[in-house]
């Protein structure tokens, strides 16, 4: 289970005083209000970063960190992520998870057999679809509501499915 999840990436600097534009990788960029560190990964080392405030402009958040007040000490952060910590994660709802505890699933059926593991969501707005691949090698698309996904167990790291009828055809 992933221990940290990325919340965004740093896309650019935004003016002179030491502030980055960030693309938010979280479904609710709201969340940045809250948020009181973030860890950027510099591909060398992971850094804590002390979020000082907090902007939004158009899709992307604009963050100013405590100490770095230099457009020159951000430039080499360009393109790096953004995490926090699994404590410091939104709370989830009941039947809510989060797609890093999902990804490599295995994936059973109702009759509790391997059907397969389950290697990406897609998020359409209305449900979330995963992408399952199935014991044989092909892919199968399974809506994310409570009529095909009948047990979900992050522990076990074990999904069990109801295939709807048509969903292989």
């Amino acid at each position: 289970m992933e221990d940290r999840f990325q919340v965004g990436v740093i896309t650019s600097t935004h003016g002179l005083k030491g502030e980055v534009k960030v693309f938010p990788t979280t479904d609710d960029p709201n969340r940045f209000k809250v948020l009181k560190e973030v860890i950027l990964d510099t591909g060398k080392e992971q850094m804590t970063l002390k979020i000082e405030s907090v902007k939004f402009f158009k899709q992307f958040v604009i963050l100013k960190f405590k100490g770095i007040d230099d457009i020159n000490d951000l430039n080499h952060y360009i393109k790096k992520s953004l995490y926090v910590m699994r404590e410091n994660a939104v709370k989830l709802e009941k039947n809510e998870y989060f797609i890093a505890d999902l990804i490599d699933m295995k994936v059973i059926d109702e009759d509790d057999r391997e059907f397969g593991v389950l290697k990406d969501v897609i998020q359409t707005g209305a449900n979330d679809v995963y992408v399952i691949e199935m014991t044989d090698g092909r892919e199968v698309l399974v809506p994310a509501i409570k009529e095909c996904i009948l047990d979900v167990n992050i522990g076990k790291q074990a999904m069990k499915i109801h295939l709807l009828e048509g969903l292989l055809d």
